[in-house]
């Protein structure tokens, strides 16, 4: 389906027949096979081995939600990619950070994003994070099969909620089925670790400088602990990705930003080698 039909200079019929608000209907019908979960893969003897993404972390506090990832993408034992990215905004007010199968992850949220645009172009309105998060589980259950053969993506979703005025969190297992998480979550290999530091330090009056200096804590803990995730590289100059959303909308920490809060908590963890022992800051 080519955008000019033999340079007559005309899009082809199926970009001017009414259709559904969905790309990924548009996508269904016209020309599937651009589907990732329609995809064939070879056949394979064992698990297929593809760099993976881990650790994604979220957290609400009084105004929004922040959502962060550490930068180490794994194969097997072998570290893949030391400064992946793996958290990305869905829109204006939402985002996604991705875990499992990295390069069907990142294609995912590709077409999560034009899923989103594409709704609001047709309908004239933002789908609600509801729907949102709804939309997300459908291509994450499309994606079964490529999970049944080693190809699991597993995506943590956040954003700010203009009719609740507050940030939600939703964690989703490799089938689609789909979970709001209350006041903190996490995703990946070292999700377990993760949790347990953010159990231990989470308040439910933080500020946005405490939340963020949360989830680099948590992917300090799960970095202690869990091989497969990247936790702040002074040396190489590789932070978390740490990203903020509020009714003001989507911002992402400059790396100057990320680099204060890791160099802190850094600091604080010469300190107290096993975690802070009290409250947060």
């Amino acid at each position: 389906m080519e955008a000019n039909s033999r340079g007559t200079g005309r899009l082809p019929a199926a970009f001017l027949t009414p259709g559904s608000s969905s790309f990924m209907d548009f996508l269904a019908e016209h020309q599937p096979e651009l589907l990732p979960g329609n995809r064939q893969l070879p056949p394979t003897k064992g698990v297929l081995e593809a760099p993976h993404g881990t650790t994604i972390v979220a957290v609400t506090f009084p105004g929004g939600v922040v959502l962060a990832g550490d930068r180490r993408a794994t194969m097997g034992n072998v570290i893949a990619q030391r400064d992946i990215e793996k958290v990305f905004p869905a829109d204006e007010y939402s985002a996604v950070g991705i875990a499992g199968t990295a390069g069907l992850a990142v294609e995912m949220v590709k077409l999560f994003q034009l899923e989103l645009e594409h709704f609001e172009k047709v309908e004239g309105a933002q789908l609600s994070l509801e729907g949102k998060a709804n939309r997300l589980s459908t291509m994450i259950r499309s994606n079964l099969g490529m999970a049944m053969q080693g190809l699991a993506v597993v995506p943590l979703f956040a954003g700010y909620d203009l009719d609740r005025e507050k940030g939600r969190i939703f964690s989703y297992d490799v089938t689609g089925g789909r979970s709001e998480e209350h006041n903190f979550a996490a995703t990946g290999s070292g999700s377990i670790f993760a949790r347990g530091a953010m159990k231990k330090l989470f308040r439910g009056d933080l500020t946005e400088e405490q939340a963020t200096t949360l989830v680099v804590q948590a992917l300090y803990d799960a970095a202690d602990d869990d091989s497969a995730t990247g936790g702040p590289d002074v040396a190489r100059r590789i932070y978390p990705i740490i990203t903020v959303i509020t009714e003001d909308g989507f911002r992402r920490l400059t790396e100057d930003e990320s680099s204060e809060i890791a160099r802190a908590v850094l600091q604080k963890r010469l300190e107290e080698p096993d975690g802070p022992k009290a409250a947060l800051l």
